[in-house]
């Protein structure tokens, strides 16, 4: 149960996390990597898995700005960023739990496809997660809240609330093209498997299109969905790396929530914060100007915040611990 005033079922947080800088974790990844796979970073990159931390920030503000939730699972593979130790000195007052979930949990009875360094892969089995509450929200390790929430900003009276545009799917699969003219690769990119999920369950028309924020979830759609197709969540769970067929599961989850009436559509968040670090001179400091004029936006991603030098990310986090109101700076490591 949430508290007074609040809904009469359980909310839990689950956050997918790899510490891409552990040698062991990099020496595995690099075991099945081809050099295809390792130069494109939204695939195999190193910046794709670097951690600058950004875990404590999410595990913070849930803490921080979301007392409401049950518990807290992070799903590593073979790794723990010591959240809780972190939580006990930071937070000794918390109520929300926090557990370590390995893949092999998730994967179990499916573990001859593990190892996986595939978001997508890992997010088709999430709902695997014993003890998971019905209503959860999915977390990268790069989101984080930056205002105070309440249980209604995810779900109305159950259902999930879907922040997200229509966008066309023929326009979407037009731009695909292009994108070799844009970045010179055709790689996989964030609407494409938003558009394999439209399409697995026959739409044509329009998908849901939304940002990178903190999406709340239905256990029993995944359970009751995949039911009899074994072979479809097979076929997206055991990808190692991203590939070009997988689907999106939120978009598939908030697709077929809405097809039954199971889902509350919003328009996207304005008071979005967003950060992916650019080369350019600048870039963070201006970046942290906006997020300072926009003190009530909930929802935050830190994109990819290894490009980053050390002296913004050190920028980064003093704004971080300003906006979750810590009297002390804190030094964050895995061996916190």
């Amino acid at each position: 149960m949430t508290g007074m005033g609040g809904p009469y079922y359980d909310i839990d947080a689950v956050v997918a996390w790899v510490d891409g800088n552990d040698p062991a974790h990099r020496s595995k990844r690099l075991k099945y990597a081809d050099s295809s796979v390792l130069v494109d970073d939204e695939v195999g990159g190193d910046i794709r898995f670097a951690n600058a931390g950004e875990i404590f920030f999410c595990v913070a503000s849930l803490l921080r700005f979301a007392p409401f939730i049950r518990k807290i699972f992070i799903v590593t593979d073979g790794q723990d960023p010591k959240a809780d130790v972190f939580a006990d000195k930071y937070f000794p007052d918390r109520t929300t739990a926090i557990e370590i979930v390995d893949h092999s949990v998730i994967f179990r009875g499916y573990e001859r496809y593990l190892p996986v360094f595939n978001s997508l892969s890992i997010e088709t089995v999430l709902w695997r997660i014993p003890d998971l509450s019905e209503h959860f929200i999915y977390l990268n390790d790069d989101f984080m809240l930056s205002a105070p929430v309440v249980p209604e900003d995810f779900f109305i009276g159950g259902k999930p609330v879907c922040r997200a545009s229509r966008f066309s799917i023929p326009f979407g699969r037009f731009l695909h093209m292009l994108r070799p003219l844009k970045y010179g690769t055709a790689s996989m990119g964030f609407k494409d498997a938003m558009i394999n999920a439209a399409r697995l369950i026959g739409k044509k028309g329009t998908f849901l299109y939304f940002d990178h924020y903190p999406h709340p979830q239905l256990k029993s759609v995944f359970a009751e969905f995949y039911e009899g197709r074994e072979d479809v969540m097979v076929r997206n769970m055991k990808p190692k790396f991203r590939e070009p067929y997988q689907f999106n599961s939120q978009e598939l989850m908030y697709l077929l929530a809405k097809d039954r009436g199971q889902c509350v559509l919003a328009p996207k968040c304005k008071d979005f914060l967003y950060i992916k670090p650019k080369k350019k001179a600048g870039y963070i400091s201006g970046k942290l100007r906006y997020f300072r004029e926009n003190p009530k936006a909930r929802f935050c991603c830190l994109n990819s915040l290894s490009y980053a030098s050390e002296e913004d990310i050190a920028l980064v986090r003093d704004w971080v611990w300003e906006r979750l109101g810590m009297k002390e700076k804190i030094l964050m490591t895995n061996n916190e």
